[in-house]
């Protein structure tokens, strides 16, 4: 399977999972509608079914608005949303999840409970009893699943997954691949577009590569200034493994078709380079008053290192042995001659091989 087939693959995997949960949430709600507020001499199997079929209905608009809003977030119309505040991006999405519930609501009550020629059940007491719960569920599922659309883009899957079952309240060891990327030259770049310009230049090339880390399996753990540290669980499927790899030959690509609009906006087009390692980290929630998820080990700075060790070379990216035996390499790329290197805080050499992404034209 192609990196983009594979890619395309896993996010259609999501989105059926969010189906799936969003389905079985409306069915339940549905249910428990019909049993709470439901009027007791309708309280049969047939009653129960549609209004299971009901709220199943209403939570599929819903995911059908989300599914949008996430595929219109690369158009003009999600770039001028993601430039709102916080509030008003999320009040923007539930006014326009709000509408479509509703409606979709409405709509499947004239379907679900029609009769031939005849609807019995529209009368003014719809209008000011069943109607308003109508509009209060709506209203209630968009805000719900705005809050949690934003709360795990601004903490992270990983983090929100934490909190809300405790995986990491307490220290956890576990095998991860870890990927420091950073912009090259980004001292210079500040002397020569002024802070807040190649503040808006890190901002941006962040925002552009985000989807492509996402799309890979990687989860964002930290931004750092100009870097960003990026990792994969470690499994026993080098094909599986391979997506750290993947993950930066997409990112190349993507700043190679992207370079006019750099020039254009900021005159010059962000470089950028990378140390992948993988190994044994400890991770664990740290902080109180602002929670965050904490990777510790010597893995972390092994891949520091690495990302800084690329400067020494004049490569692009570097990966250490231990991960090189791991993976499947794709076959365009040229693995450069390995080294036994000493490392800045660290004993044991380790071995290391630049990728030499420069001679893949046909990637870029």
């Amino acid at each position: 399977m192609s990196d983009a087939a594979a890619v395309f693959a896993r996010s259609a995997r999501q989105r059926w999972r969010l189906l799936i949960a969003s389905l079985i949430a409306g069915l339940l709600a549905g249910f428990a509608y019909r049993g709470l507020l439901g009027r007791a001499d309708e309280a049969d199997l047939a009653n129960y079914l549609r209004s299971g079929v009901h709220g199943a209905g209403i939570a599929l608009a819903g995911w059908a608005v989300q599914v949008g809003f996430s595929s219109a977030a690369r158009s003009p119309f999600g770039l001028t949303l993601r430039r709102l505040p916080v509030f008003g991006e999320m009040l923007v999405r539930s006014l326009a999840m709000a509408a479509v519930v509703i409606i979709a609501g409405i709509v499947l009550q004239f379907v679900i409970y029609a009769e031939p020629l005849r609807l019995r059940w529209l009368r003014y007491s719809w209008f000011v009893t069943t109607l308003p719960w109508i509009v209060v569920i709506g209203v209630g599922i968009s805000i719900i699943l705005g809050m949690a659309a934003e709360i795990g883009r601004l903490i992270g899957r990983p983090l929100l997954a934490s909190v809300v079952l405790g995986t990491y309240h307490r220290p956890a060891r576990e095998q991860r691949i870890v990927m420091f990327l950073d912009i090259a030259g980004s001292t210079h770049l500040a002397e020569a577009l002024g802070e807040l310009r190649v503040h808006d230049l890190i901002t941006r090339f962040f925002f552009d590569i985000d989807d492509l880390i996402s799309d890979h399996g990687g989860d964002v753990l930290s931004y750092v200034g100009d870097e960003v540290i990026v990792t994969w669980p470690l499994t026993d499927d080098p094909d599986q493994n391979a997506r750290c790899i993947a993950c930066f030959l997409a990112i190349m690509r993507k700043m190679h078709e992207l370079a006019a609009d750099y020039l254009r906006e900021f005159e010059v087009a962000p470089r950028f380079r990378a140390g992948l390692h993988a190994g044994p980290v400890v991770v664990s929630e740290c902080g109180d008053s602002k929670r965050q998820l904490a990777y510790f080990g010597d893995t972390m700075n092994v891949a520091a290192r690495l990302c800084e060790y690329c400067k020494t070379i004049d490569q692009r990216l570097v990966v250490s042995g231990d991960l090189l035996r791991q993976v499947t390499m794709p076959g365009a790329l040229r693995i450069g001659h390995g080294e036994q290197i000493s490392l800045r805080g660290r004993q044991q050499q380790v071995g290391t091989h630049p990728i030499l992404t420069d001679c893949c034209s046909d990637l870029v």
